[in-house]
């Protein structure tokens, strides 16, 4: 059998923690800004730590080998 190969695009979105949550940056703040609130902003700001489902998913499918 092949061996499973990292997804390349996933590398550059997402880092794993040491307790092995997966860590990725905030949606919703590529373009279009003046319309969100400042709330809205400030709290999306650097990284965050996806959900347990989500984060199970990204390291089944995507980075199977971290």
């Amino acid at each position: 059998m092949p061996k499973m190969k990292t997804k390349s695009g996933a590398k550059k979105r997402f880092k794993l923690t040491a307790s092995g949550k997966v860590r990725a940056a905030s949606a919703f703040k590529r373009h279009n800004m003046r319309k969100r609130p400042q709330k809205m902003l400030r709290n999306a700001r650097g990284t965050m730590i996806l959900a347990p489902q989500d984060g199970k998913v990204v390291r089944r499918h995507f980075l199977p080998n971290d």
